[in-house]
């Protein structure tokens, strides 16, 4: 497939009559209005099923972080209490949650990116984001050696608290980077289209830049119309309120809730 990696697929359960998806909360201790706002949703969402196509977590520095009273072990237990299924797919911030922990919070993982939704006759491809934005050619440098296999199993084996200490360290670097850039998380449309057109879907779903929009990219050979849409952030303290998810239905309608 052009211009990215090898395509899972998912096929949904026949059962689905709507689909919610939501990105890039950046879930952490020091905003719990944010917190808050995603485990009363958690709790009754009001859909089928949820997809998280990452982000969640401001931070993820390996599973062995979720460890009782900690601010992870929180978040399993209200991943672990919703009572749809949960999907999810990492993103940038963190791309290091293992599968066992989403296992132990009864998540599926969603290994590849971008991953295709086969329901209700609709093929949607679901993306975190960040492989479409081309143009920070440092970023994408970063991200292929953090997601090598070898990068992370050096980190896995440095101590807890370090990996901590790492993980503020590059999250400070990579503040520094966006404040130093005009436009932060510009995606690329010449890579989007082709995206759908191998997939042969209409639908692009993705967060990673936070703006939220719907991008039309022209029509596929048979006339069909070609979708981008980005999902928003969720960031409710000091003093914004972005809580919004897409909600996504059997008949190929979708609407933006703001919670």
């Amino acid at each position: 497939m052009t211009g990215r990696p090898a395509l899972d697929e998912l096929h949904a359960s026949t059962d689905w009559r709507t689909v919610d998806v939501i990105s890039d909360l950046h879930l952490r201790p020091e905003e719990p209005a944010t917190f808050d706002a995603w485990a009363r949703y958690l709790a009754a969402p009001g859909a089928d099923a949820v997809f998280i196509l990452g982000d969640l977590f401001e931070v993820w520095v390996g599973d062995d972080a979720a460890q009782p009273g900690t601010f992870e072990a929180r978040c399993g237990r209200v991943l672990a209490a919703c009572p749809v299924p949960v999907f999810f797919l990492r993103g940038n911030r963190d791309f290091l949650v293992g599968s066992d922990f989403l296992a132990r919070c009864g998540v599926r993982d969603l290994p590849a990116d971008p991953t295709l939704l086969l329901w209700a006759g609709q093929r949607v491809l679901l993306s975190h984001g960040d492989l479409l934005c081309t143009d920070d050619t440092a970023y994408q440098q970063f991200r292929a050696q953090v997601r090598s296999a070898d990068w992370q199993r050096a980190f896995a084996t440095q101590p807890l608290a370090q990996r901590q200490a790492l993980a503020r360290q590059m999250r400070a670097q990579s503040q520094a980077h966006q404040a130093g850039q005009t436009e932060y998380g510009h995606t690329d449309a010449a890579l989007a289209r082709p995206w759908l057109l191998d997939a042969g879907a209409t639908l692009l779903i993705h967060g990673h830049t936070h703006r939220p929009a719907d991008h039309a990219l022209g029509a596929d050979a048979q006339g069909r119309a070609l979708t981008q849409v980005v999902l928003s952030d969720w960031h409710i303290d000091a003093g914004a309120r972005r809580a919004q998810l897409l909600r996504l239905h059997a008949d190929g309608q979708r609407q933006r809730i703001d919670l």
